[in-house]
């Protein structure tokens, strides 16, 4: 399956201090699901689209083939992925 996922495409906001964002992030890698990394205290753009778009100025933030999930809940993430609970 070169260039192809079965996937949807995840990005995810982050911050470097937030320990929420490190959890996602190594939820999502354990199960090999590819995602690109947004930090939001690096690019402002992105974090006042962010606020635009989700109404919060917190992350982690993650969006799932256009879905948004606030914070990590993993329910929610899981079921956006089509992820069978472990």
């Amino acid at each position: 399956m070169v260039g192809s996922s079965k996937w949807p495409r995840v990005v995810i906001f982050t911050t470097p201090n937030c320990p929420w964002c490190r959890a996602a992030k190594e939820y999502l890698r354990q199960r090999g699901i590819p995602f690109k990394e947004v930090d939001v205290s690096r690019d402002a753009a992105a974090a006042r689209d962010l606020v635009r778009r989700t109404g919060q100025m917190g992350v982690p933030v993650l969006d799932i083939g256009g879905k948004i999930v606030v914070g990590f809940n993993r329910p929610q993430i899981d079921a956006l992925l089509g992820l069978k609970k472990r």
